[in-house]
């Protein structure tokens, strides 16, 4: 799960280099396409944002898988340990 946030986190990063990379090359070579600058960096500054909120998200989601296999293991161990304790009836 966590991983299609780092897919999406990076794509976002990476559409969001792009857009910054925009507002450097004149209005010539953009026929067609808005030439404002400011344009360009809010479009830039809202990817990049969207890019470190779905990392985020990514890393959370980690860590609690990470504490749920950790939690389920630590169960599984005290159950055999219990089990391996008592001495079988006869």
């Amino acid at each position: 799960m966590s991983r299609n946030f780092y897919i999406l986190a990076a794509a976002l990063a990476f559409f969001a280099l792009i857009s910054a990379a925009m507002m450097l090359i004149p209005s010539s070579f953009q026929p067609g396409l808005p030439a404002n600058g400011s344009l360009w960096r809010t479009v830039a500054l809202l990817m990049m944002l969207a890019a470190l909120a779905c990392a985020l998200i990514g890393v959370m989601s980690n860590l609690f898988e990470q504490v749920d296999r950790r939690s389920e293991q630590q169960r599984q161990a005290e159950r055999q340990k219990r089990r391996d304790s008592h001495p079988p009836r006869e």
